[in-house]
């Protein structure tokens, strides 16, 4: 499976893309997408959409799965990552790609197993699932691919349940 995380912002947009082989995972691709901070908004999310659809076209994933975005005492900021999120939703969909969100919390919660990890924490867990020797910079990227691992083990968790009830009922 080819998992594309994304953590969005419209400063700055993390991606990482990771595959699985034989229950391991590996980094195939992770970094940021940036956008002017002075520019127009509109034309930010118009960088933002098509700097990410060149992406997916390199990479290929076969699923995206993103940060959902949650109220924040910054209202500026929770809607500048509402409207980046939805352009990036818009760029998978219009790749064919089905988006699965996750929650801050449900992502620390099954990368690190604590729901109130630290950011520090969260890499150094990225860094150890992917064998990297040192956590992956920029933070943003890291968090995309924390998400990309949490969505990668969520559906690991989900297939054997299915498989599970499966035995079950053929036993």
């Amino acid at each position: 499976m080819l998992v594309m995380g994304v953590d969005p912002g419209l400063t700055t947009t993390g991606f990482g893309v990771v595959r699985t082989r034989a229950g391991s995972p590996d980094v195939r691709a992770a970094g940021v997408i940036r956008t002017e901070a002075g520019s127009p908004t509109g034309t930010r999310l118009d960088v933002l959409y098509q700097d990410l659809r060149e992406l997916i076209e390199e990479v290929r994933p076969e699923v995206m799965a993103i940060e959902r975005v949650f109220v924040n005492r910054n209202r500026l900021t929770a809607t500048q990552v509402g409207q980046a999120s939805g352009v990036i939703m818009l760029a998978a969909s219009r790749a064919g790609l089905e988006v699965f969100e996750y929650s801050p919390s449900a992502v620390k919660a099954i990368v690190t197993g604590d729901g109130r990890a630290s950011k520090k924490q969260v890499q150094q867990m990225v860094a150890r699932r992917l064998g990297l020797r040192q956590a992956p910079a920029p933070a943003d990227a890291a968090d995309a691919l924390a998400i990309a691992l949490c969505h990668m083990q969520s559906m690991g968790n989900r297939l054997g349940r299915v498989e599970a009830a499966a035995r079950g009922v053929a036993g």
